[in-house]
C-alpha cells in the first residue's frame, strides 16, 4: 500500500508540473513496454516499440522494471534530454552499494553491467548514454507533441476538480484503489511504501505511459513528486490536434464511452456501440469511474454504467 502523510500546510501546497519532462516519460515508456496490463490500450503500443527499439537500448531494461520503482539518477527531473545526460552522469559519484544491491537484484539478466556502472567505469557510462539517446529518440521524441497534449489536458481536468470538489477528490480520482483516512493518502496496491510529506508540499505529474498505481519521487528542490497515469494514454491520444476539450482530456474513444452514458448502458452494450472489444470497455469505464465520472452498479448478472454528476458537469462544459 502507498501511504502519503500528509500535514496541514502540506494541504495548502499541491501543486502541478509544468509540464512533462523527457527523461521521466523516457523511464515510464520503457516501463509500459514491460508491462502486460491495460493490453486493449497499450497492447498495439507494445507490439509496434517491440519492433522499432534500437538493440543498443536494452542495457536500460536491467534499471528500468516494470514495476516503476527504479533508480532515480537515470529519471532525472530535467527539462530536456541534454540537461537529463548531465545529470545521469554526474550522479555517478553518488550511487552507492546499497543502491546497486536493489538494482542487482531487480535486474533480468547478469549483473555485470550495473557492477561497471557503478565502478564508474566510462565504457559502461558510455553505453548508458547511448542507450537513452537511442531510446529517447525511438519512443519519446516523435510523440512530444502527444505527450503535451495528454499532460495538458489532465492538468486542465485536474485543476478544476480539485477548484471545485478539493484536494481530496482529485488525488482520490488518480487511481481506482486510491482514498483518504483522515489527513493520510493511501493507494491499496502493493509495493508498500509510506512518505511523510512534512510540510514539503507534493508535486502533482500525470504521464501518458504509467499504468501502475501513483508513485512517489523526492524532487532534489524540495517538494515530493506524485506520479500518476494520465486520463488519457498516449496510445488514445490523437495524432493531430483534438477536436474538442473532450477528445483531449479523455481520448476520443473515452470521450464517446462517457457520452453515451448520459443514459445508462451495460458493458456489452457499450461494446456493441461503439465497435469495441469488452475488455476495452472494462479498460476505460475503470478509468472514468476512478476520476468520478461515471458510477457503476450490478443489476443480476448486468453490469450497468451511468454518468455521475461530476462527468455530466464535464459534458454540459465540453471539458
Amino acid at each position: 500500500m502507498l501511504r502519503v502523510h500528509f500535514t496541514a500546510e502540506d494541504l495548502f501546497n499541491v501543486t502541478f508540473a509544468d509540464g512533462p519532462l523527457p527523461m521521466v516519460e523516457l523511464a515510464m515508456a520503457l516501463v509500459a513496454w514491460q508491462r502486460t496490463d491495460e493490453a486493449a490500450v497499450f497492447g498495439r503500443w507494445r507490439a509496434r516499440v517491440g519492433r522499432q527499439l534500437p538493440g543498443r537500448v536494452r542495457p536500460l531494461l536491467d534499471l528500468l522494471r516494470p514495476d516503476g520503482d527504479n533508480p532515480q539518477f537515470v529519471e532525472p527531473f530535467a527539462r530536456s534530454l541534454e540537461e537529463g545526460l548531465t545529470a545521469v552522469r554526474e550522479a555517478a559519484p553518488l550511487l552507492t552499494g546499497e543502491q546497486l544491491a536493489r538494482a542487482a537484484a531487480r535486474a533480468p539478466g547478469s549483473d555485470s553491467w550495473l557492477r561497471a556502472l557503478w565502478d564508474r567505469d566510462r565504457e559502461a557510462w558510455d553505453q548508458l548514454g547511448g542507450a537513452l539517446t537511442a531510446a529517447h529518440e525511438s519512443v519519446v521524441a516523435p510523440h512530444w507533441a502527444r505527450i503535451r497534449q495528454s499532460f495538458q489536458a489532465d492538468v486542465a481536468w485536474r485543476t478544476r476538480l480539485l477548484a471545485a470538489h478539493g484536494i481530496r477528490a482529485c488525488l482520490a480520482s488518480t487511481h481506482p484503489a486510491a482514498g483518504w483516512a483522515g489527513t493520510v493518502f493511501e493507494v491499496a496496491r502493493p509495493p508498500h511504501y509510506e512518505v511523510r510529506l512534512g510540510g514539503r508540499g507534493l508535486i502533482l505529474m500525470p504521464s501518458p505511459f504509467w499504468t501502475g498505481r501513483p508513485l512517489v519521487a523526492e524532487h532534489p528542490d524540495g517538494p515530493y513528486v506524485l506520479l500518476y497515469p494520465a486520463m488519457t494514454p498516449l496510445p488514445l491520444t490523437s495524432a493531430g490536434p483534438a477536436e474538442g476539450a473532450l477528445d483531449a482530456l479523455l481520448g476520443r474513444t473515452r470521450a464517446a464511452v462517457l457520452q453515451r452514458l448520459v443514459q445508462r448502458r451495460t458493458t456489452s452494450e457499450l461494446a456493441r456501440d461503439l465497435d469495441i472489444s469488452l475488455p476495452s470497455v472494462s479498460e476505460h469505464t475503470r478509468t472514468l469511474r476512478a476520476a468520478g465520472l461515471i458510477t457503476t452498479e450490478r443489476d443480476g448478472k448486468a453490469v450497468l454504467h451511468s454518468v455521475t454528476g461530476l462527468g455530466a458537469d464535464l459534458l454540459h462544459s465540453g471539458g
